[in-house]
């Protein structure tokens, strides 16, 4: 009966200190510059709802909603989709009931880049067309920041 005692008591210690162990690990690893209750990221983010995309030959006019009843335009160049310019990400929703959106990251209060979320299929009603008569071209030259209106 005493070995049995004995090897549950032993047991129960392994058990025990373990769970104190990995606590301690956690919390060094958190302050080795790793993730850090008061350390707050440079990067924030603000995701806004499309409207209507206008596919564009020198980029994407974005219609987006601004509060409840208020439109906004943005106008991201072809160029950013570049991995070079890295300003701009073209991300494909699939089937479901996802609504397109744009998310805009800020880094230390100014535009980092940015990610266009769409639906794949262009007979989405978030698609639209720029009609051949109209010439939008100067709205996408010299674009080098994304600031939205709210």
């Amino acid at each position: 009966m005493k070995p049995v005692r004995f090897f549950l008591v032993v047991l129960f210690v392994l058990a025990l200190g373990g769970g104190l162990f990995a606590q301690a690990n956690s919390n060094e690893q958190r302050s080795a510059g790793g993730i850090s209750p008061g350390k707050e990221s440079e990067y924030y983010y603000i995701n806004v709802d499309i409207e209507t995309i206008y596919p564009y030959r020198l980029g994407y006019l974005i219609i987006y909603r601004r509060g409840v009843n208020g439109i906004g335009r943005a106008y991201i160049p072809l160029t950013w989709f570049d991995d070079l310019a890295g300003k701009a990400k073209l991300v494909a929703l699939g089937p479901g009931r996802a609504w397109p959106h744009l998310t805009v990251y800020y880094r230390n209060g100014e535009f980092s880049h940015c990610r266009l979320f769409v639906r794949r299929e262009a007979s989405h009603a978030s698609w639209g067309n720029v009609p051949l008569n109209v010439n939008i071209d100067d709205r996408f030259e010299g674009v080098d920041t994304l600031e939205l209106e709210f």
